[in-house]
């Protein structure tokens, strides 16, 4: 049976193991989520094999999941003869099999699932699936699109409120609800720890969180919805066709159990938007938080702030008692702070988290600084913000420079930590990417900002494995602080466009001269980019968040002759067709670009021949292109400071253009997450200065090419996650300088045998590829071996 999963389609494979795991009692702690995994993972199989054996497609596009699992197979058939202190291992065997599947489902599956249904659309009904001027790349279906957030405050004074509004929401006679409160109260905290209730869970067989925010999309949440319920993507002309889609969604899931649907954070003024979502189909639920209350929606229930007993238990977590101070002297300070937090748990906990540690001086320190605020104590209910105000007060000026720069991303925003790091490394002349993570260390430790990492490997230098997340209100603070000036002296400032609406202040004067170091522009995703013009001299970091399909880069950028820093997001459902690319190419100071799930190729940017640009970063980025002949373009003329490229989950790219080879100042390449990426150019060995080379999940990458010798300079290579690579090149021991290698899940990999020429080498992997290391221990000087389990923190795939 050693070839039964290779000659087997996927399905029947599947079936399979989970009938052999279901026989051994004595191991249904070990395998239950094995099969529960396989299980949910039978039925898209099952469709994968339908539209494979239909098209004739290559079945060599699913190896990857026959080799996992054949070695869940092979894992199962041993349960009858493993002993019981042989247990421990297999257990980890059984929950690394089980990881992997889960990544498998969440991401590469459903890729080959949306592109196969492309495929197949287009053979049977000869329907393109592009529209005009945009690019649909196979981007996957992602499973975590409206999942539940986990639960990760601290649970005081809501047990009543969840009570009361769990026998609401269980109550047959109510359909919708409103949590309703002033911010800072936590109504989200409230509504997440509703939808984890056991009882919730057991009613509803579906519940979908999706947080809307100040400008909400239905037609986006709506795709979400689609998407997260293993859909293909849909393109919508109106809200009317998203309805229709909506409707028969929730009659197909209807017929599973009964729907709630979470939309968190809406804004006053939203009742159109709600509405749309009041569709008459039994066993549908909606639940709606919201600083304001919508009389006409359904039931409101109105969330107070904490009661004093609450409060100060909620405090006492965040922040332990001073050693040194009297019971007298602690309740005294207890009683002052609490008076000043007004019962918002959002307050207590920035500053519980300020004090946490500290000595009483600090203690008294903090509260007699309020006592110089005047007026603001002798207001009997101050707002939220007016409560924050002295804990910004209270940071270290380094520090409220980067709090203040926060306030220019959106609104429940997931941002990687990278582009805050460019950001700072580029406005504040920190040369060294690690102060400026500790600065974002220093502001989470302050609780002024969530630092979320998704994977178990933290290298230093490269930070794009952690999330920088913000409450809305301390977004509100840091925005509320940089408005203190008006529009055009600001030094930061942020500008939103409503469809092609501009605010009053960029039309009078004609072309305004703005004075921002900062600028920060939005449009939404009926923004046709007619600009109106600008002055920018001051600028040195340019951030646009966009959502339009089509997008041209407004022309007054030309004139932004300090701008350092360009970070361009897009935030609709597909990939944004970019234009007016050649505005910066008269730009003498980018050293930086940042482009997100935007449609560009790359010989753009080559052709804009950025003399001062060292760091080039793509994310989730469509090229579509075909790699011209460049001969006339001297690259190292064009480029002749760029120091690092950074491609990550580019789906698409299947190539690595030839200029990239001839960028012979570049240090560092890392090329992740890119599924269809299955070789590396010869002409690779030409970048004798590189230092880092990163391919980690490039799973269709079989080979490194044999010309890696001649970088004399590598020092770290990453091969984790590329299940295809069966060998390292032959001659990697001339590599002296290389004293890195990680390589997780490469146990089918190949060691030459002049690895032992490598001294000093540490290898970073799991437990199943470190048998290919471990022998060679005698052999190799100073040889260290760590093993480590991978996390797939699956939070990145909640992005998009």
């Amino acid at each position: 049976m050693a070839d039964f999963v290779v000659e087997a389609v996927v399905s029947e494979a599947l079936k399979f193991v989970i009938a052999e795991a279901k026989k051994y009692k004595d191991y249904k702690p070990l395998s239950r989520d094995l099969v529960s995994t396989m299980d949910d993972l039978l039925p898209l199989a099952r469709q994968i094999d339908s539209i494979q054996n239909k098209l004739d497609l290559d079945p060599g596009e699913l190896k990857e999941l026959r080799d996992t699992i054949e070695r869940a197979r092979v894992l199962v058939l041993k349960f009858p003869r493993v002993q019981w202190y042989q247990k421990p291992k297999y257990t980890r065997k059984i929950e690394g099999i089980n990881k992997e599947l889960l990544k498998f489902c969440s991401i590469n599956l459903q890729l080959l699932q949306y592109r196969n249904d492309l495929t197949l659309s287009e053979k049977v009904d000869g329907i393109s699936k592009r529209m005009e001027g945009l690019i649909l790349p196979a981007q996957p279906v992602f499973r975590d699109l409206c999942s539940v957030p986990k639960l990760d405050k601290l649970l005081v004074g809501l047990d009543w409120p969840l009570l009361e509004l769990k026998k609401r929401l269980l109550d047959n006679a109510v359909v919708n609800l409103v949590v309703s409160a002033a911010p800072g109260c936590g109504k989200t905290t409230l509504a997440t720890q509703l939808c984890h209730d056991p009882d919730v869970k057991e009613k509803f067989k579906h519940i979908f969180f999706n947080v809307v925010s100040s400008a909400p999309n239905f037609r986006v949440i709506v795709q979400n919805l689609l998407q997260h319920n293993g859909c293909a993507p849909q393109i919508f002309d109106n809200d009317s066709q998203a309805t229709v889609a909506l409707r028969k969604l929730l009659e197909k899931l209807r017929q599973d159990g009964p729907i709630l649907l979470v939309l968190d954070d809406v804004w006053l003024g939203a009742e159109p938007f709600l509405q749309k979502f009041l569709i008459t189909i039994p066993d549908y639920k909606i639940l709606v938080t919201s600083r304001s209350d919508f009389p006409g929606f359904g039931y409101n229930y109105h969330l107070k702030p904490l009661e004093e007993e609450d409060a100060r238990a909620l405090l006492i977590q965040w922040a332990s008692r001073p050693y040194n101070a009297s019971p007298a002297e602690y309740e005294d300070l207890l009683h002052k702070i609490l008076k000043r937090c007004n019962g918002f748990p959002i307050v207590i906990e920035v500053v519980g988290v300020s004090l946490k540690g500290r000595s009483l001086n600090t203690w008294k320190g903090q509260v007699e600084s309020w006592s110089l605020g005047g007026t603001i104590l002798d207001n009997p209910h101050p707002t939220v913000l007016e409560c924050l105000e002295p804990s910004f007060s209270a940071l270290e000026p380094n520090l409220k420079e980067c709090f203040l720069d926060m306030g220019s991303f959106l609104e429940d925003q997931k941002i990687r930590a990278s582009v805050i790091i460019d950001i700072w490394a580029e406005l504040y002349g920190k040369s060294s990417s690690c102060l400026c993570m500790k600065y974002l260390e220093d502001l989470a430790s302050q609780n002024l900002l969530k630092l979320v990492p998704l994977g178990n490997e933290h290298e230093e230098g490269f930070y794009n494995e952690f999330l920088v997340t913000q409450h809305d209100i301390l977004r509100e603070l840091a925005i509320h602080q940089s408005e203190l000036k008006e529009n055009l002296e600001r030094k930061r400032l942020n500008l939103e466009i409503r469809e092609d609406e501009f605010p009053d202040w960029c039309l009078y004067p004609s072309h305004p001269t703005i004075n921002a170091s900062l600028l920060s522009i939005t449009t939404d995703d009926s923004f046709s980019s007619n600009w109106v013009q600008m002055n920018c001299p001051n600028v040195e970091a340019l951030i646009l968040n966009i959502s339009s399909p089509k997008y041209a880069l407004p022309s007054f950028i030309a004139g932004m002759t300090k701008l350092k820093v360009l970070t361009i997001t897009n935030h609709g459902f597909y990939p944004t067709r970019l234009s007016n690319f050649s505005c910066l190419s008269s730009l003498p100071n980018l050293k930086r670009i940042r482009l997100e799930k935007v449609s560009v190729t790359l010989l753009d940017i080559l052709q804009l021949q950025l003399v001062s640009l060292k760091k080039l970063s793509l994310f989730m980025c469509s090229f579509g292109e075909v790699f011209y002949d460049i001969e006339e373009i001297d690259v190292c003329k064009a480029l002749p400071r760029l120091q690092e490229i950074d491609i990550d989950y580019c789906y698409d790219l299947d190539e690595l253009p030839y200029w990239v080879c001839e960028v012979v100042s570049l240090e560092t390449l890392s090329i992740t997450n890119c599924n269809k990426l299955s070789a590396l150019p010869e002409a690779i060995g030409n970048l004798s200065k590189l230092q880092v080379l990163r391919l980690s999940s490039c799973i269709n990458l079989s080979e490194l090419p044999e010309t890696i010798e001649r970088i004399s300079n590598l020092k770290f290579l990453d091969i984790s996650h590329c299940l295809g690579l069966r060998k390292l090149p032959l001659e990697i021991g001339k590599l002296q300088k290389l004293k890195k290698i990680s390589m997780r899940k490469c146990w089918r990999c190949e060691l030459p045998d002049s690895v032992r020429k490598l001294e000093n080498l540490e290898v970073k992997c799991d437990e199943e590829t470190a048998p290919l290391w471990e022998r060679l221990k005698p052999k190799m000087r100073n040889l260290r071996v760590e093993e480590e389990e991978t996390e797939h923190n699956l939070n990145l795939l909640q992005m998009f």
